[in-house]
């Protein structure tokens, strides 16, 4: 298991990026949680197997349809042993 945090740049707020990054995350198996932050970016937190954390971190570097992603920042985490994914914030 691993994890990492994200924070995507760009036009991803008002795109519907978290409900499709849940679903995504959900359909590759990932647990985590992803959320707007005041400064217009995306965080999320991607834990799981290697395999799908990936995918999942390569997913935000384009995100859904509409979403126009100029820059994610990734940093590994400790993995904590979380399950479900949430849509918070």
């Amino acid at each position: 298991m691993i994890a990492r945090r994200v924070v995507v740049h760009g036009q991803v707020q008002g795109v519907f990026f978290r409900a499709s990054c849940r679903r995504a995350a959900q359909e590759a198996g990932v647990a985590g949680w992803v959320r707007n932050r005041p400064d217009g970016t995306v965080e999320a937190l991607f834990e799981g197997p290697h395999d799908g954390v990936r995918q999942m971190v390569e997913w935000a570097h384009h995100g859904p349809p509409h979403a126009c992603v100029d820059r994610v920042d990734v940093t590994d985490e400790p993995p904590t042993g979380t399950s479900g994914f949430a849509v918070t914030g």
